[in-house]
């Protein structure tokens, strides 16, 4: 969470917005193998995750996740849609309450290559043949799985809260 001192001496534990977004092209995800920041392993380091982060002050949604995929995977993107808004207080493997965009996108143009130290390793993955549970960052894996839902059978999107 996020502390904030107010004028008044007040203070308050804001929660975070970030982005996830499930990059797809010829029917697989690219996942991020989470590194570090700063010198210092992130939380879920090591594990498979979509690609996402932080909304940053004065950004919209959509420039925060233009911005993560090229930073993350020096990738372009196309045809965006909001898949699900997560606002499940209990996230696992989280140490804060953020409240998450998932968006699905499809892959455009790659400049060049990631040189984010939050990247470890960047992969394709068959939408069929993922990392298993164990290996996947947060709930990355049930936004996955969703995904794959709305894939065989399209119903009304975005889907709010816990699914």
């Amino acid at each position: 969470m996020i502390k904030c001192n107010w004028e008044d001496g007040n203070q308050a534990f804001l929660r975070h917005v970030c982005v996830d977004t499930l990059i797809i092209k010829d029917g697989k995800i690219l996942l991020n193998q989470r590194g570090t920041f700063g010198g210092k392993k992130i939380l879920e380091y090591g594990k498979w995750s979509t690609i996402g982060g932080f909304v940053e002050r004065d950004e919209t949604l959509e420039e925060a996740v233009k911005r993560e995929v090229k930073e993350e995977t020096a990738w372009t993107i196309k045809d965006l849609f909001l898949l699900r808004i997560n606002d499940n207080p209990n996230r696992p493997k989280e140490d804060r309450q953020n409240f998450s965009f998932v968006f699905v996108a499809s892959a455009d143009v790659r400049n060049g290559e990631s040189n984010d130290e939050e990247v470890l390793n960047l992969k394709w993955f068959d939408l069929n043949e993922l990392p298993v549970a164990e290996d996947m960052a947060f709930d990355h894996l049930e936004n996955i799985e969703l995904y794959k839902k709305w894939l065989q059978k399209k119903f009304s999107l975005p889907i709010l809260g816990k699914i």
